[in-house]
């Protein structure tokens, strides 16, 4: 007996909560895994508050949001879109008569690139993919002492109280943990 083939579903605002990006550090990739816990223990034994937003992506949300936004924001013709196993997506929106409507292709793909709230051009192949990075805001009020991997005590009283410090910066490399001073958010492996 012949296999049915599935329709595949248009592109849009649906496909967002498909193939959810995780916010647990145990789904990081060891050793990078336990240096975030040992540093985010650190963070939290001095008082600061963490709030993580993104951990590992599937690669197939990484499809999704790389596609939508290259047609969204970099003009790409939705047919030109490569097929990928698992991800029943049809990025080209037809007309009455069957011709691409670029049109409603584009406006599909922005909105997915909005509601993933996507602000840099997504990769896909990434430290997120790969397990090996974490998007955290954290912040804190008054002075943050914490201890550096070494076990040092590290006082930091400059602002800003985020994640944007840059002496929070050297006490996250301390761990492993290095950040992307361009994405307030990502901490990665090697900072990219």
């Amino acid at each position: 007996m012949a296999r049915k083939k599935t329709r595949a579903i248009l592109s849009g605002s649906d496909w967002v909560s498909k193939f959810p990006t995780s916010k647990e550090v145990a789904d990081l990739a060891s050793p990078f895994r336990e240096d975030v816990e040992s540093f985010i223990a650190a963070l939290q034994d001095a008082g600061a508050s963490i709030d993580i937003s993104a951990t590992y992506r599937p690669k197939e949300r990484a499809y999704l949001m790389h596609y939508a936004y290259a047609i969204a924001r970099q003009g790409l013709d939705p047919s030109a879109v490569p097929v990928m196993a698992g991800v029943d997506i049809e990025w080209a929106h037809r007309k009455g008569n069957g011709q691409i409507d670029l049109v409603a292709s584009k406006n599909a793909a922005e909105d997915m690139v909005s509601d993933y709230g996507i602000v840099y051009a997504p990769a896909l192949s990434s430290n997120h993919t790969l397990r090996l990075a974490i998007d955290m805001t954290i912040t804190w009020s008054g002075a943050l002492e914490l201890k550096n991997a070494s076990g040092r005590k590290v006082k930091i009283s400059s602002t800003p109280r985020s994640g944007q410090n840059a002496a929070l910066h050297k006490v996250g490399a301390s761990y492993g943990v290095l950040k992307l001073a361009s994405d307030p958010p990502h901490w990665s492996v090697d900072g990219h």
